[in-house]
């Protein structure tokens, strides 16, 4: 694995909170909700590098994950974010650093791949594909 430098970390937590911090108030979803997206981002980072070859290009790499989309009203949300900002920043920050060190199992079974389930189109890179996990309203799937 590439060296992990606090930026990854803090784009890390900041690609958690806009991805799935409104699953993280939600019974299905919860803190294995932060952890999945995170757990995404890491198998992309230690798989084929077409994603990138670090936790902060994998993140930033145009349209894989809409919360870094300049038209997406996250991508506001999370230019600011703060580590200390509130309980839930604070978990996205502790969960990003602890992923990263690999503290936790990757729950997401090599998933490299999500959407939320309540998109009105299925992205076409899932279409024919079986989910490895739903969680919440995130299904996640090993593509590459």
């Amino acid at each position: 694995m590439t060296h992990t430098t606090q930026e990854d970390i803090d784009t890390l937590a900041r690609t958690i909170y806009g991805e799935a911090r409104g699953e993280y108030a939600k019974a299905e979803g919860g803190l294995p909700s932060l952890i999945a997206v995170a757990n995404v981002v890491m198998n992309r980072v230690q798989g084929k590098k077409k994603f990138g070859a670090s936790i902060k290009e994998v993140c930033l790499k145009p349209y894989q994950f809409s919360c870094w989309n300049p038209s997406d009203p996250n991508c506001a949300k999370i230019a600011h974010l703060r580590p200390d900002q509130n309980e839930t920043t604070r978990l996205c920050w502790k969960v990003a650093e602890a992923v990263a060190r690999g503290d936790w199992p990757d729950m997401t079974k090599g998933s490299d791949h999500y959407f939320a389930s309540t998109m009105t189109k299925i992205p076409a890179w899932a279409l024919g594909q079986k989910p490895r996990l739903k969680l919440g309203a995130h299904l996640f799937y090993k593509i590459v």
